[in-house]
């Protein structure tokens, strides 16, 4: 299968779970910013995506997207470095025009697949698992018991989250990498599947460092919200 044997292919599947997982990104900003408006719509959201069937199923997809993204992103790596050969260890100049999040791809990949993880484990972990394994009721109380924040009450797990100084910083890293990331993933994918001729190219690069920072800008907004003033948004509600 082309998608899998020749080098364009796997460039076209890391170009289509990019811009999958880019929308994804978009909807889950917006959710986010949300909070700062109002706890208790930001809760009704939670509610409505909670430990239901089609959060379960739209979990698992996205879930997939997430693992084949990577695992391409690792095969692309080690065949370019295959490919180089040993010029790789040759000591060269920084090449021109070249950005410095395209030469550093995979460590920027891989803090913010950390970054992925440590969010999975601030929220996922403890707010949809729980009612998975338990149910809504004996997860509360377990919650209640452990003096923690409901599992459906996302508004005060955001607040529990950044109200610790560790993880501010840790997110701000995570979203800084976010940023070089996908402002170079964004116009790499359009331009890998065609949709970047030579008048369009830099026009597409401009309309991803704009979709891109406005992005980062949204989740940024929520950290530091909730960091200084974790309470404030809650006499809008």
């Amino acid at each position: 299968m082309w998608l899998c044997n020749s080098s364009i292919g796997r460039k076209v599947v890391m170009s289509v779970t990019g811009i999958a997982l880019i929308l994804f990104l978009t909807f889950h900003g917006c959710m986010n910013v949300v909070a700062l408006i109002s706890g208790e719509a930001y809760n009704m959201i939670c509610e409505f995506l909670g430990a239901n069937w089609y959060a379960v199923v739209a979990t698992a997809g996205l879930a997939a997207l997430t693992v084949i993204h990577i695992i391409y992103a690792f095969w692309l790596t080690l065949q370019n470095r295959k490919a180089r050969g040993n010029n790789r260890y040759a000591v060269t100049s920084k090449p021109e025009k070249v950005e410095w999040a395209s030469q550093n791809m995979l460590v920027l990949g891989i803090i913010v697949v950390l970054g992925m993880l440590l969010h999975l484990f601030n929220f996922w972990y403890n707010m949809m698992l729980p009612e998975l394994l338990y149910g809504k009721f004996d997860a509360m109380m377990a919650a209640q018991a452990n003096g923690v924040p409901a599992p459906g009450d996302g508004y005060a797990w955001i607040r529990f989250t950044f109200s610790c100084p560790v993880y501010v910083v840790l997110y701000i890293v995570w979203l800084a990498a976010l940023w070089f990331h996908l402002t170079h993933g964004f116009w790499s994918a359009i331009q890998t599947i065609g949709w970047s001729g030579h008048i369009w190219f830099n026009r597409w690069k401009t309309i991803g460092n704009i979709y891109v920072t406005i992005l980062v800008l949204m989740f940024l907004a929520v950290v530091l919200g909730f960091a200084f003033c974790g309470s404030c948004s809650s006499a809008c509600c």
